[in-house]
């Protein structure tokens, strides 16, 4: 069995305290970093100045496989490729919410969000979309388009009218 591609990140997720009159909390994914050693592996407080507080993720793998190829072909192909940050508030304290999984592909992101999970999403940088472009340039060959021209485009002998 060969290795996957895998990468370890980091997400940053800011929660916003009375956002407006009809939310107590808002949280929002501001970014994924690549792990770095000095992050540790448990979550801390980067920032909290009673309004909005921004915490540090570490240790979620990311991990590339063949078979969602089209998935982050269509990530690639959107013209701005992102992180897709699937991530869980907790019913009992929403103050508190955190991430679950991180993937680049646009079809297991649709498959959560079709769950009624919450997904969000984040620029991707230039250095990991090349990583991704290579992967799936080696493991995905878009079908090509097979187009039908309707019947009202061919010549009435053709038709058989």
């Amino acid at each position: 069995m060969t290795e996957r591609p895998t990468v370890t990140v980091a997400v940053v997720m800011e929660r916003d305290f009375q956002p407006n009159r009809w939310e107590d909390w808002r949280h929002r994914i501001a970014e994924v970093l690549p792990m770095q050693e000095a992050f540790g592996d448990a979550p801390r407080v980067l920032r909290d100045d009673g309004k909005l507080c921004s915490t540090l993720h570490p240790g979620l793998r990311v991990e590339l496989f063949a078979d969602e190829g089209e998935g982050y072909y269509l990530n690639l192909s959107s013209g701005a490729p992102v992180w897709f940050v699937v991530w869980r508030a907790d019913d009992e304290d929403p103050s508190r919410a955190w991430p679950e999984q991180v993937t680049l592909s646009y079809n297991e992101a649709g498959r959560r969000l079709d769950a009624q999970e919450r997904v969000d999403n984040v620029p991707l940088q230039p250095e990991w979309r090349e990583w991704l472009q290579a992967f799936t340039d080696e493991h995905y060959k878009p079908e090509p388009k097979q187009r039908k021209r309707p019947a009202s485009f061919e010549s009435p002998q053709r038709r058989g009218s």
